[in-house]
């Protein structure tokens, strides 16, 4: 196993986290960890979390379930939405009681926002506001920084004003919530470094011509092992669970749109542009060692 792991991992039963992009190895590297800390893996995968989903989500083989407890592996129905806070509802009553048994929980995952939530909570910001931007849709962006610049100057000084998104958004912000975006933001920034320096876990990097490499075996063994007659048979699911790399795609061949060469690449491409935005996601989170492989 990876010295540096070992060191980020120590003994205690916190919970330790695996993050990483698609066909990185995520899934191995928490077997090996849940063996040496005692653990249980805890799913982090947005599509895992669904039945019947199993092989275009690429969730742990019935031998890898035997090696050690697994939770959160289909849990939910294909009809059934979710997003991450549904995710942390669901997520941390398995931690607690994991860790109420002298468990470590070993938490494995690629969906960068359902571990965010889960380890920082949500941003203290106020959700988008329909009227509110059409209200300010329909002013010059000149009057808009102006507004910025006398609701919070501060928050004004460091946007970018060129860019009519960033300020509608830090607007509607000082607007919705009565205070001023920069206190917001800056008060989050101060509670996510603290929170961050409690947190442990890695981050896995590989190569770029390696993770293509993997995402290629992966595509090829996922529909040569049955993800045809899996996504037949998912009459109706809901637009989270459909929103699955591979499983648009397969439909298309199931229903003779597309033959199983494009089918392949085009999965293939979609993959790579997931595990891209993935890294960038990753690279964010300083808590995380990284980690080669």
């Amino acid at each position: 196993m990876n010295s540096r792991v070992c060191e980020t991992a120590g003994t205690d039963p916190i919970a330790f986290y695996i993050c990483g992009p698609t066909a990185s190895g995520k899934s191995s590297l928490a077997l090996e960890m849940a063996r040496k800390l005692d653990g249980e893996i805890v799913n982090a995968d947005a599509f895992q979390l669904y039945r019947g989903l199993e092989i275009v989500s690429a969730a742990p083989s019935s031998e890898e379930f035997a090696q050690v407890p697994h939770h959160l592996y289909g849990v939910l129905a294909p009809t059934e939405s979710a997003d991450a806070q549904r995710y942390v509802d669901l997520a941390k009553p398995v931690i607690a009681e994991i860790q109420s048994r002298g468990k470590t929980p070993v938490i494995t995952g690629g969906s960068g926002l359902y571990l965010k939530f889960l380890t920082h909570g949500a941003a203290p910001l106020p959700t988008a506001d329909a009227a509110v931007r059409e209200e300010m849709d329909a002013r010059p962006l000149d009057d808009l920084v102006a507004h910025l610049q006398q609701l919070d100057p501060v928050e004004a000084a460091r946007t970018a004003l060129q860019n009519r998104r960033f300020v509608s958004r830090a607007l509607e912000i000082c607007i919705l919530s009565g205070q001023k975006a920069s206190d917001l933001r800056d008060g989050w920034e101060s509670k996510t470094a603290e929170i961050s320096s409690q947190l442990r876990g890695v981050v896995i990097q590989r190569t770029r011509p390696d993770l293509h490499a993997r995402i290629a075996l992966r595509t090829r063994a996922m529909l040569d092992g049955g993800a045809l007659e899996e996504v037949a048979a998912l009459a109706d699911v809901s637009t989270n669970c459909e929103k699955a790399i591979g499983f648009r795609e397969i439909r298309a061949l199931v229903a003779g749109e597309i033959d199983r060469a494009t089918c392949e690449e085009l999965i293939n491409a979609a993959t790579r542009q997931y595990a891209k935005r993935q890294e960038t996601w990753f690279r964010r989170e300083k808590w995380l060692t990284e980690v080669r492989l």
